[in-house]
């Protein structure tokens, strides 16, 4: 019988990881100034390229955990899943 507390316990973290990240991203997005400066603000395109850059680089760590976790997920629910079935499939030993 397989123990699968720990890696609930892994999947929860991954679950934590991926939720902080995309308040982070919800914060470094916040910042991002929606209008295009075409003239006089030399400033102001270099910050929003500088945003949009670290936005990338959220969104690529974002997916990319997600599907780690999904698929992690999915892995324990199917062990979950066999270890139940091979429980019930054992015959009880009287006498």
């Amino acid at each position: 019988m397989t123990n699968l507390i720990p890696h609930v316990a892994v999947l929860a973290v991954l679950a934590v990881i991926v939720g902080g990240l995309a308040l982070y991203r919800k914060a470094v997005a916040s910042k991002e100034d929606d209008t295009v400066h075409l003239s006089g603000g030399e400033a102001a395109v270099e910050k929003q390229v500088a945003i949009a850059t670290k936005l990338e680089a959220i969104d690529k760590w974002g997916k990319i955990l997600t599907v780690v976790l999904v698929i992690y997920g999915l892995v324990i629910a199917g062990l979950y899943i066999l270890q139940m079935w091979e429980e019930s499939s054992k015959t009880p030993q009287f006498g």
